[in-house]
């Protein structure tokens, strides 16, 4: 059974002030797709099941990149027709898998998902068309109507989206050897949600509460997702939304997502966040009975198109004193990065580290730093995403008013230790470990934590969504909106 492999994978936040060139993509093109077999990705995911299940994987290409500002034209529409190309080459197909996100915005479009999907369907035909997504993604019917099967990641942080692109190959191979086709249907809530871990409280709650609805579907249902949406963009179609993937009818599987759909829109202001700032967030962290306090700057992460530059957090850090007790890992200055790298261990150096993007993450800090560390920033996932390469560019330890802080070259959230271990950092012996994250952290710290603390200074990710305008929906919204209703109004 031949089933082809293809995506763009991309979550745009249009708040920020520059949109994304080709250039910014990574891609994988063809056979080189097959490097990605064993990791813990979408990619990686779907060529291993494809092997275990004896199907001749026809790989196209898969672009990606770290979420930023809105595609340029150019470069989607560069990489959707070498999608189609490829298709068109590829000979007779059984099935294709897509990996997608669900919150890619072009210049000109507003829904990359249905709009590629479309041109895919339009291209192979009938054959089964399945896709797996983030869950962050701003989903449309007009994408659902495309596709035989909609695979949704559960957790946040995603540690499973290798699995739910497993269960996309699976479902395409099944219904291209039984003749069956799955639909798909989308329920969207006028629900702004602010960033919510599955790991605690309700975020874990409603999908325990999925999870079980989606048992009581019956021998008709392929899937129940839950797209908690992404709030930082500015489209038509922003929400949250249920989506049922099913067999027939879909009686019983429609009404179970309907039931979830009810259930999310009872439970909305359990989703409410306390927003802490530098220095609340700091007294809290000091008032923490259990360490380490891990502190995480929710606004200022990178997985969701900050710049990763912010000083906010570091700025309360320094002006509380928390010296030798506290590490941070890391912000993204490749400036000052290179002037550790020119100077080398053991020099001091005056630095004016971060705020270099904007003036909403914060001035830059004018400090005399210690050079402690050097390394090339070229990492290996260990959590989230096990065993994917990850390169932040070079990287330094300075040590400052006697912290350590860690400055890298290129943007990402801290997923996990290894930013810290690659400078000599065990953050075991520290009090106070400080990153930039909203939740993908968890996958590498939850269990480290004796507390974590939320800071949530002025950023593009902040939980304060009601900051951002909204001129591409004429939605009532919750929580913008208190008389915002569900099921909306016509």
């Amino acid at each position: 059974m031949r089933i082809a492999l293809a995506g763009i994978s991309h979550e745009t936040n249009t708040y920020c002030g520059a949109t994304t060139p080709v250039s910014a993509f990574y891609v994988y093109r063809g056979d080189k797709m097959l490097d990605a077999a064993g990791q813990e990705s979408d990619l990686g995911g779907a060529v291993d099941a494809c092997s275990r299940m004896g199907c001749e994987l026809v790989p196209i290409l898969f672009a990606s990149t770290q979420p930023s500002g809105t595609i340029e034209f150019e470069a989607y529409s560069g990489f959707k027709d070498e999608i189609l190309r490829g298709l068109a080459a590829a000979g007779p197909l059984d099935a294709c898998v897509l990996l997608l996100h669900g919150a890619g915005v072009v210049e000109g479009i507003e829904d990359l998902e249905g709009d590629l999907a479309k041109a895919v369907r339009e291209l192979v035909g009938d054959i089964p068309v399945t896709a797996s997504f983030d869950l962050h993604g701003n989903v449309t019917q007009q994408m659902a109507e495309q596709l035989n099967g909609i695979f949704v990641c559960h957790h946040y942080p995603h540690v499973d989206m290798h699995l739910r692109a497993v269960e996309a190959v699976a479902a395409a191979r099944s219904m291209a050897a039984s003749g069956e086709r799955a639909s798909c249907e989308v329920i969207r809530l006028p629900l702004l949600l602010p960033t919510t871990t599955t790991y605690e409280g309700v975020g874990e709650r409603m999908l325990q509460e999925l999870l079980e609805l989606k048992e009581k579907a019956g021998p008709e249902c392929l899937d129940i997702g839950w797209f908690h949406g992404f709030p930082y963009t500015d489209v038509n179609h922003v929400g949250s939304y249920v989506v049922a993937s099913y067999y027939g009818e879909g009686t019983d599987v429609r009404a179970q997502a309907a039931a979830f759909a009810d259930a999310l829109w009872q439970a909305r202001e359990d989703f409410r966040v306390k927003s802490l700032d530098g220095d609340e967030s700091v007294a809290a962290a000091r008032a923490a009975k259990s360490a380490p306090v891990i502190i995480h700057e929710t606004s200022d992460n990178c997985g969701g198109g900050t710049p990763g530059d912010g000083t906010h957090l570091l700025r309360s850090m320094l002006d509380a004193g928390l010296g030798a007790e506290a590490c941070f890992a890391f912000l993204v200055d490749p400036e000052v990065a290179g002037q550790a790298h020119r100077a080398g261990v053991g020099a001091e150096i005056d630095v004016h580290l971060g705020g270099k993007t904007d003036d909403l993450h914060g001035p830059p800090l004018a400090r005399r730093a210690y050079v402690k560390a050097l390394h090339d920033g070229r990492l290996v996932m260990q959590a989230m995403f096990r065993g994917t390469p990850l390169n932040i560019g070079p990287m330094a330890r300075l040590v400052i008013d006697d912290m350590d802080v860690v400055v890298a070259s290129r943007r990402s959230q801290t997923f996990d230790q290894e930013p810290f271990l690659a400078v000599g950092i065990d953050v075991h012996k520290y009090r106070y470990v400080a990153l930039k994250s909203s939740n993908h952290f968890r996958a590498g710290f939850q269990e480290l934590a004796g507390t974590i603390v939320t800071a949530d200074t002025p950023g593009l990710t902040t939980h304060r969504i009601e900051r951002f305008p909204r001129q591409r929906t004429v939605r009532r919204l919750w929580p913008l909106d208190p008389a915002a209703a569900f099921p909306e109004e016509p």
